[in-house]
C-alpha cells in the first residue's frame, strides 16, 4: 500500500488565529490486521522554517524545493512578508505542493505579526524584527501567551534591542527595530527549549558585531535542531565557532541564497512508523536521507528498544513489528518532540517504561507531561508525572474522548493508541495542520489497508 497524496483538509485551518476548532470528534480508526504500507510524507518543519529565515535575510533569492505547506509554515511566510520579503509559489517536482521562492528585501516593522502556536515563528523572528526598520508587534493563539519567551525579550535587549513587553516576559510584545542591531557577548538561559539559541545563531551574521552566545542553564535541551541550525548557515556560507560545549561564535557575514531540498518531516513520520508495532506488519517511510540533522532520525535506535526491526533499502526506511511491543528505559532528552508517539507505544507495551530526559515539553505547545498522562489515564491507563518524564505502567486501556489541547502530536498520539483501541475519538484533529495538514486522510489510509 502507498500513502501519498496533497490535499488540503475540508476544514480551513488558516481561518482564524487557531487551527480549526470543531465539537465532532474524530473516530481514531482501529487497525483490522497487519499493516503494509509505503509513506511519504512532505518536508520538515524544522528545515522548511529555517531555511525561510536564512532566505529573507540573504544577500540574494532562493529557492526550497519541497517545502512543507503547514499553519507554521503559512505563519511564517505571511510573516516574512509582512517584514518586506517576497515569497512565491512556483512549479516544481514536490508531490505535497509548489517550491517556494524568496527574494530579500529591505525590512520593515510598522506590522503585527501572527504567530499562532509556532515556537519557530515567535523565536525566530524577534532577533530578525530587531533588523526591520520600525516596531513589529508578535501576539499568538491564547496557549502561545504561556509559552516561555523571556530568553528571547531579555537576549536581545542585552544585544541593544528596544522591547517593550510590560514586563510580561511573553507574548504579546513590541520589538521597535532600527534597521541594525549592535550584537555581540552574551549569555541565556536556554533551558526551556533550544530555539532561544537558533534563533539568535539564525540572524547574528546580519549584528553589527556579530554574537558570542553562551548557555549557563542547567541542561540544554534537543541539540539536534541547534545543529540543524548550524548546518543550515554552514550551507549559506556562515560558519559558527563553538569552542566549547553550551558556547557559539558568529562573525558578521554575508548570508548567501541557496536553492536547497528540503528532506521529509522525520519527527512527522514518529506515528506512521510506530503503527507497525501497534498494528503488526511493516510501515516504509520514502525519501529517507543518508544523512540528517533531524531528530527524528533517531527513531532507527529508539524503535528496536520497544521490540521493532528496521532496515534500509536506499531511501526507504522500513519499521517491521517484533515479537512483542516491550517496554523501555529511556533518557530521551536530544528528542523530545518524539516523547508522544513513544509514550503511546508505551502505554500498549507489556511491561513498564520510564522515558525521562524531557521536562523541557511541559513548556510546548501545551504541557505534554501532564496531557500524555491525563489523557492515558482516563483511557483506563496508569501514567505517573515525574519531574522530568513519565512512567508507564501498562493497562488494558478503553475507548472514550482524547483531548489534544491544540497540539498536532497529542493528535498523532491518541491516534497511535486508536489504532489498537476501539472507540477512541480525538478532540480536534484539525490541529495536525499545524506540520502536517494531510494527517487524517493518510491515516485512515493507513489503517484501512486502501491504496492511493
Amino acid at each position: 500500500m502507498l500513502i501519498s497524496r496533497y490535499s488540503k483538509p475540508e476544514f480551513d485551518p488558516y481561518g482564524d488565529s487557531s487551527p480549526e476548532q470543531t465539537d465532532a470528534r474524530w473516530p481514531a480508526p482501529t487497525a483490522t490486521g497487519p499493516l503494509s504500507a509505503t509513506v511519504s510524507l512532505p518536508g520538515s518543519k524544522s528545515l522548511t522554517n529555517r531555511e525561510l529565515v536564512l532566505s529573507a535575510l540573504a544577500g540574494h533569492p532562493s529557492v526550497l524545493r519541497s517545502p512543507l505547506h503547514s499553519r507554521d509554515s503559512d505563519l511564517m511566510v505571511a510573516a516574512l512578508r509582512q517584514l518586506g520579503t517576497t515569497v512565491e509559489e512556483v512549479p516544481g517536482e514536490g508531490e505535497f505542493g509548489p517550491d517556494l521562492r524568496i527574494t530579500p528585501g529591505e525590512l520593515f516593522g510598522s506590522t503585527t505579526i501572527d504567530c499562532g502556536l509556532a515556537g519557530t515563528v515567535m523565536r525566530f523572528l524577534p532577533p530578525v524584527a530587531a533588523l526591520a526598520l520600525g516596531p513589529t508587534t508578535f501576539d499568538g493563539d491564547a496557549g502561545a501567551r504561556l509559552r516561555p519567551m523571556k530568553t528571547t525579550i531579555s537576549s536581545l535587549r542585552a544585544l541593544g534591542a528596544d522591547i517593550n513587553d510590560d514586563g510580561r516576559g511573553a507574548l504579546p510584545f513590541t520589538v521597535h527595530g532600527t534597521g541594525s542591531l549592535d550584537g555581540g557577548e552574551i549569555t541565556i538561559d536556554a533551558s526551556t527549549s533550544s530555539q532561544f539559541v537558533s534563533g539568535l545563531l539564525l540572524a547574528a551574521p546580519r549584528f553589527e558585531r556579530g554574537l558570542h552566545l553562551r548557555h549557563a542553564g542547567e541542561r540544554l535541551p534537543s541539540m539536534p535542531h541547534i545543529e540543524m541550525t548550524i548546518a543550515t548557515l554552514a550551507r549559506r556560507g556562515v560558519t559558527v565557532g563553538s569552542p566549547a560545549v553550551g558556547e557559539w561564535i558568529v562573525a558578521p557575514a554575508p548570508i548567501a541564497g541557496a536553492e536547497i531540498d528540503i528532506e521529509p518531516d522525520l519527527s512527522n513520520a514518529a506515528p506512521f512508523l510506530a503503527a507497525a508495532l501497534v498494528a503488526g506488519g511493516s510501515v516504509t517511510i520514502t525519501g529517507w536521507p543518508e544523512s540528517t540533522t533531524q531528530v527524528g532520525a533517531d527513531l532507527a535506535e529508539l524503535l528496536p528498544l520497544f521490540g521493532a526491526t528496521v532496515s534500509r533499502s536506499g531511501d526507504r526506511l522500513t519499521v517491521t513489528a517484533g515479537e512483542r511491543l516491550r517496554g523501555v528505559q529511556l533518557d530521551l532528552s536530544t528528542g523530545g518532540e518524539l516523547a508522544p508517539a513513544l509514550v503511546a507505544l508505551a502505554a500498549l507495551a507489556d511491561s513498564p517504561s520510564t522515558i525521562t530526559g524531557i521536562g523541557h515539553i511541559r513548556h510546548h505547545e501545551t504541557d505534554r507531561l501532564a496531557a500524555l498522562a491525563a489523557e492515558i489515564n482516563g483511557l483506563g491507563g496508569a501514567v505517573t508525572e515525574l519531574p522530568d518524564g513519565l512512567q508507564i505502567d501498562p493497562r488494558p486501556l478503553h475507548g472514550g474522548p482524547w483531548r489534544t489541547y491544540d497540539d498536532h502530536r497529542m493528535a498523532t498520539a491518541g491516534a497511535v493508541i486508536g489504532l489498537a483501541v476501539p472507540g477512541v475519538e480525538i478532540e480536534n484533529i484539525g490541529t495536525t495542520a499545524k506540520t502536517l495538514p494531510q494527517f487524517a486522510d493518510l491515516w485512515q489510509t493507513l489503517a484501512s489497508g486502501a491504496t492511493s
